[in-house]
């Protein structure tokens, strides 16, 4: 029982220590890490096949790590290596389309398509939000659009922050949609053993289906405040898109290496390739494409990303290794008296509910065995509550200024440029989209699958 409770301690004082921040989130999980391994694993269990089991570190050496001839791949216990290492890949061959200027482009090029009116470029943005979040981590995502926002705005005098807001809630929502677009799926999908296709066949089709409803949302919302805003403007004065590109050789390749990467993805299921091959894979090819600057790609890579990963899934794991979370299950299964679309509900909003206020990362990873549970003791495919949870934390992270990385992101972009948003401002219009969304997610979940 000592063992149970001490687990607990330790994950409540993380969450409390992020939640608060008190310190840089890796510091915080590495340091409760390694009290869940001395405390809990060494001091009270007693037990190193406990500790072994959630470092998980023999799972790299084997075959299916790298390719499996089962659909989907096989599940992850303990530390997620396939998460960790598919995630650094991504970030390798983000930076080097950083580098060579590919983000700014985009967005420059978009904004001189629509002849830089701001509500035109206010809803072209939203959909690029959405697009590009569903194959690029969200926040690397919102860094570069919220940039441009930010120096169009200057550039034409309208109000960036509703474009700012629109941009992080589309942002998230296109992360939804597939396994790669936000990193709870990354999670969900390498744990459970889904694929791109599975998810984009299902959160995706709520995601799609969404996003015109979250555009007219959106646009009705903000479209005083951008039309009061708007002013005639020489256009000949604005900086080309092509100005952006720094280096043009690598600025093709960059763009073919993404192309190569989104369509590994989608058929990863099929080949058999892993998302840790695929992550692996391409930050080789991304970093043999532009050999002299190496260091400077490596460099931009968010390390401190990673080490939080790893710690939160040892935290994790000595809940799971305690049994804590299986406790935590059964409470679920006796509330909703074996009910599936109860079950439903309470994952959906539950895991909305709490993404608002808490870091959509660490709840999803504490949730993914707690789900496991549930779909073996109560009779529900395990599928059918990972669209829940996945819905869940990442629409519901899209709340509140702190619920997800890219809100934290956007906002704090928009602050230094002298444009705070406060919480008010935020939660005005993004609770509205966020119950929207999950009331249309938990209606389509039990249409289609209960």
């Amino acid at each position: 029982m000592a063992a149970e409770i001490t687990a607990v301690l330790i994950f409540l004082l993380m969450f409390g220590l992020i939640l608060f921040d008190k310190a840089e989130h890796y510091i915080i999980t590495l340091s409760c890490a390694a009290a869940t391994i001395v405390i809990v694993f060494l001091a009270e269990m007693r037990s190193t096949s406990a500790l072994f089991k959630t470092l998980n570190v023999s799972s790299i050496f084997t075959r299916s790590f790298w390719h499996t001839s089962v659909e989907g791949g096989s599940a992850s216990v303990g530390i997620n290596w396939s998460t960790i290492i598919f995630i650094a890949g991504m970030m390798v061959m983000v930076a080097g389309m950083a580098r060579v200027g590919f983000f700014e482009w985009l967005c420059m090029r978009l904004a001189k398509l629509v002849n830089y009116k701001p509500l035109r470029i206010f809803v072209v943005f939203m959909i690029m939000s959405f697009a590009l979040s569903m194959f690029i981590d969200s926040i690397t995502v919102i860094l570069f659009l919220a940039a441009v926002s930010l120096e169009l705005s200057d550039l034409l005098s309208f109000d960036p922050v509703p474009m700012i807001v629109s941009e992080v809630f589309c942002a998230n929502l296109g992360g939804s949609a597939t396994m790669c677009g936000d990193p709870p799926n990354i999670i969900i999908g390498t744990s459970l053993g889904l694929n791109f296709f599975n998810f984009l066949s299902n959160t995706g089709v709520i995601a799609i289906i969404s996003l015109p409803i979250m555009l007219v949302y959106f646009y009705f919302s903000y479209r005083k405040q951008l039309s009061s805003k708007n002013v005639n403007i020489d256009i000949s004065t604005l900086p080309s898109p092509e100005s952006a590109i720094k280096d043009m050789r690598g600025f093709v390749i960059s763009i073919i290496i993404f192309g190569l990467a989104v369509v590994l993805l989608i058929t990863h299921g099929s080949t058999g390739l892993t998302v840790a091959f695929i992550g692996v894979f391409i930050a080789a090819l991304m970093l043999l494409s532009q050999p002299k600057h190496i260091h400077e790609i490596l460099k931009a890579v968010d390390y401190k990303t990673l080490l939080f990963f790893i710690g939160l899934f040892v935290v994790v794991g000595g809940l799971e290794e305690t049994g804590v979370l299986e406790v935590v299950a059964g409470f679920i299964a006796k509330v909703s008296k074996g009910n599936h679309l109860v079950m439903v509900a309470i994952i959906i909003w539950v895991s909305g509910i709490a993404s608002a206020f808490i870091d959509n990362i660490p709840f999803a990873a504490t949730m993914i065995p707690i789900i496991k549970s549930l779909a073996m003791s109560q009779g529900i495919p395990v599928a059918t509550l990972a669209w829940a949870l996945s819905i869940g934390t990442d629409i519901g992270g899209s709340a509140t200024p702190i619920g997800a990385s890219a809100n934290v992101v956007g906002t704090s972009a928009a602050a230094r440029a002298g444009h705070p948003i406060s919480w008010a401002t935020y939660c005005r219009h993004s609770l509205g989209a966020t119950a929207i969304v999950l009331a249309f997610a938990t209606l389509f979940i039990f249409v289609r699958y209960l």
